[in-house]
């Protein structure tokens, strides 16, 4: 998608990042990947020999080339993990592969980036619990049904109702939205769970999955939150994970308005919540 290649232009040009600031990772530990997805799943993507349907359903036709992206987003996360520990936070321009079921793909979504990151850290003994904040405005179902008997993973989604995936998965805490909710209700949910979850549940680590599909303006999308909202959410969850000293690693999910400007610059406004609080 052209989204990333401009964001990461649009950084350099603001002066949010500099050119070191960013990595280029290799491919996945397919260790790593066993460690959450079925081994026949990943092995018949990687041989490329998935079932025609279980193609259709992903919505991409599979090539060496996609299956090798894939495996670089999720090796992007997990160094993004790495990093967040040292430093408090860190991004995947891509990522957010949240409907990545344990054996099979959806939506676009092959394999879980922050699912595997997640498995990652609490089998090294990097974190101890962890709380997945999905906000892309639709459910992170392949994420609730890989986590749904981990007691270590906390995961709380909050989308649009009447969204994809029709057919939701239980995550820990899930928040369905009805269509045309703005600015005003959204932040309220926001701005109410978010601390209180971290209270309650305790993480040492955090996901953010920051999709931007919730815009008025998203073909995908039903809410109707604006820039400035989707700004103001990013402010909420950062400034709570900056307040309780908790490293969080966000991949960006969704985003589909007509005009790419308005992807990039909700987009951007990611980054410059975060480069403001943690600079």
């Amino acid at each position: 998608m052209l989204k990333y290649e401009l964001l990461p232009q649009q950084l350099i040009l603001e002066g949010i990042a500099d050119e070191e600031d960013f990595f280029a990772p290799e491919s996945a530990d397919l260790e790593d990947v066993y460690a959450v997805h079925n081994k026949e799943y990943v092995d018949d993507l990687l041989n490329l020999t998935l079932d025609p349907k279980a193609v259709r359903k992903i919505g991409f036709p599979l090539s060496a080339e996609l299956i090798e992206r894939e495996l670089r987003i999720t090796q992007g996360t997990i160094i993004g993990c790495e990093k967040a520990l040292q430093t408090g936070v860190a991004f995947n321009i891509a990522g957010g592969t949240h409907h990545a079921f344990t054996n099979r793909g959806e939506g676009f979504c092959m394999l879980n980036d922050q699912a595997i990151g997640a498995k990652y850290l609490l089998d090294k003994k990097l974190a101890s619990k962890i709380l997945i904040i999905d906000l892309d405005v639709h459910q992170g179902n392949g994420t609730a049904e890989i986590f749904q008997h981990n007691d270590k993973v906390f995961t709380f989604s909050v989308h649009g109702k009447t969204n994809y995936p029709f057919k939701k998965e239980v995550s820990s805490l899930d928040i369905p939205l009805l269509t045309g909710t703005g600015d005003e209700e959204y932040l309220a949910i926001i701005n109410e769970f978010v601390p209180k979850l971290i209270n309650r549940e305790k993480p040492d680590f955090i996901f953010y999955l920051s999709g931007v599909d919730i815009l008025d303006s998203d073909k995908l999308g039903n809410l109707n939150c604006t820039l400035e909202g989707c700004k103001k959410r990013d402010e909420i969850v950062f400034s709570n994970c900056e307040k309780f000293q908790i490293p969080v690693q966000c991949s960006m999910g969704g985003g589909y308005s007509p005009e790419i400007k308005t992807i990039i610059n909700a987009h951007t406004n990611t980054y410059r919540v975060a480069a403001d609080l943690y600079s």
